[in-house]
């Protein structure tokens, strides 16, 4: 049916116009009965809300900012997707943006897209430190996703990359493995994931009575593909020994992995390999890519919810949300018998 209004629904469902409203707009106080009467006729003529006329009563526009580092990083690629779906569900259209991690053009992006208004930004920041993360217009309700420090300031959502980072190296460990490289430290960012993860790692080693050894932590320019195959000759240049690698990204771990076969060595036989965000190259690689999987979805979803709370109440309490993960056992790091006399690529 085309053109189908709120009385059309009204009439189907034998109530008030007011009461299709406050079902539509979620509102408490109407009977399960009557709810569920509304929701079948809305069901059975196609009705769909109009989201622009409610934002327009509202004050809103019904577009929200997506600021990420890199569109065409996969892991940030598959979570803009889920933003999207998610928002758009609550009626909101998404602007998405990239910073390449530059600290001005994070600046400028703060308060959304240049000369257009948004209800709120979303916002994943790779250079900025915590403390710029505030100086923004009061007025833009804000979001922060990845970083775990942002001194209680600002609403914030992100995996516990601490806790995740030593589940993936203790894996490595407790498989047998006795030289375990970290692959991703960006000192030359405020790049606060990278070193929570880089904690993590020296946590396990602890744990297992294991010393962090220089040489086998590895920084890199950027967290691509060819950043991982770089670390990978790097390592093999100066001679040091390694057994297994966590790489903290999966794109690290894959470009490791092409990296290590081009030498002729096997994944995981002479080196395990374990990385990090869960993407879907890393599921049909060859062999399938071990990693930590963050719950995309979760982070989404509580990001939306966590906005639309600051959009509607903007004093409330600052939330930070710590999103599920899961460490995913794959072939690229399948337990091998190993002869503790003979680890170690060197």
């Amino acid at each position: 049916m085309p053109n189908v209004r709120l009385r059309d629904v009204a009439e189907r469902a034998g109530v008030s116009v007011r009461t299709v409203s406050n079902v539509v707009n979620d509102f408490a106080h109407v009977a399960p009965a009557t709810r569920e009467r509304v929701h079948r006729a809305i069901d059975e003529l196609g009705y769909r809300p109009n989201f622009a006329a409610r934002q327009l009563r509202q004050g809103r526009t019904g577009v929200i900012s997506l600021v990420v580092a890199e569109i065409d990083s996969p892991y940030f690629a598959e979570l803009a997707s889920v933003v999207v779906r998610v928002a758009e569900s609550r009626g909101w259209d998404v602007h998405i943006d990239q910073t390449d991690g530059d600290p001005d053009r994070e600046r400028r992006m703060l308060s959304g897209p240049l000369g257009q208004q948004v209800d709120g930004v979303i916002f994943s920041p790779w250079a900025l430190a915590p403390a710029e993360l505030t100086q923004r217009a009061p007025s833009t309700p804000l979001v922060v996703l990845g970083e775990r420090q942002a001194h209680g300031q600002v609403d914030h959502v992100a995996v516990d990359n601490v806790a995740a980072a030593h589940a993936a190296t203790a894996h490595l460990i407790d498989s047998g493995r006795q030289h375990i490289v970290a692959v991703g430290l960006q000192p030359h960012l405020s790049n606060e994931t990278a070193l929570l993860r880089q904690r993590g790692y020296h946590r396990a080693l602890a744990a297992a009575g294991r010393s962090p050894d220089p040489r086998r932590e590895i920084a890199v320019e950027r967290l691509h593909r060819s950043d991982g195959a770089q670390a990978v000759a790097r390592l093999l240049q100066d001679g040091t020994t390694f057994d297994s690698l966590f790489c903290f990204t999966d794109q690290l771990a894959l470009g490791a992995i092409r990296a290590l076969a081009d030498q002729g060595l096997k994944v995981p036989d002479d080196v395990a390999v374990v990385g990090f965000d869960d993407i879907e190259d890393g599921r049909y690689a060859v062999p399938s890519l071990s990693t930590v999987a963050p719950d995309k979805r979760q982070i989404a979803e509580v990001a939306l919810q966590l906005l639309e709370h600051r959009i509607q109440d903007p004093a409330a309490p600052v939330v930070d949300f710590v999103a599920a993960h899961e460490l995913l056992i794959r072939q690229s790091s399948s337990p091998v018998t190993i002869n503790p006399r003979d680890a170690g690529v060197s």
